[in-house]
């Protein structure tokens, strides 16, 4: 009965509508034409009851350790890591966040410290409600500028079919951006997303198992506002343990 960490507010939608999409990282490598990061996490579970342990390297652009705690009610996370700054080289960061709540409903924040200068650098709040036919969410982040509201909805599970969209405003350029997707699996071990936004910019992902714990990705996606209207291609290989 656990609500699970703030994390998983508006997971299942930020998943469908983003992940494996050729998108730019906040820092990447870059070689000629190519841009390119590397991203690694480990997880050990249950050190003691309830508690974990999480390490992620983002190359070149951060590293964190991370604690969980989950217990009936109640979720807690709290991590300390290096986040790059073209100006400085690397911050150091701490990150602290809470949920409560139950499976069904729960309530979060999410707290970012510059340790450097002991300053808040990332505040958000956020509300969440997961049943078997519908998952929602409302957030509030960057200190309050922007709201997001989200919904997941599975049309088909053993298709893995589902369909998504994410409405955000922001406050300072008065902006709103509406986001819908869908996904559905081709075959047991290939995965079909697509996505629109009223920005312009229409994507897509063609994603395949080859093994039982690895995959890879190929995403396109072209801004119709662009004049230039070069499509972005991107390609992403993950391995889990």
């Amino acid at each position: 009965m656990n609500p699970g960490l703030y994390f998983a507010t508006g997971k299942k939608a930020r998943d469908l509508l983003y992940k494996d999409y050729a998108q730019r990282q906040p820092l990447q490598l870059r070689y000629q034409s190519f841009d390119w990061s590397f991203d690694f996490s480990c997880q050990i579970e249950e050190i003691l009851p309830g508690l974990n342990t999480v390490f992620r390297v983002i190359i070149p652009d951060s590293g964190e350790a991370e604690v969980q705690y989950l217990r009936d009610y109640v979720g807690f996370s709290a991590g300390v890591g290096l986040k790059a700054n073209p100006a400085t080289g690397f911050d150091p960061i701490a990150n602290i966040s809470a949920a409560i709540g139950s499976s069904l409903v729960s309530l979060g924040a999410d707290l970012g410290i510059d340790i450097t200068t002991r300053s808040l650098n990332k505040f958000s709040a956020g509300l969440s409600l997961n049943s078997a036919f519908l998952i929602a969410s409302l957030t509030s982040s960057d200190s309050f500028d922007s709201v997001k509201a989200s919904f997941y909805h599975p049309l088909n599970p053993p298709t893995r079919t589902a369909v998504a969209a994410e409405l955000k405003h922001r406050f300072s350029v008065d902006a709103t951006t509406l986001t819908v997707g869908a996904q559905h699996a081709l075959f047991p071990f290939t995965l079909m997303k697509a996505r629109m936004n009223t920005d312009g910019k229409i994507s897509a992902v063609l994603r395949q198992d080859l093994w039982q714990r690895f995959y890879i990705s190929i995403a396109g996606e072209i801004d119709l506002r662009d004049s230039n209207n070069i499509p972005r291609i991107g390609l992403s290989m993950a391995l889990k343990p």
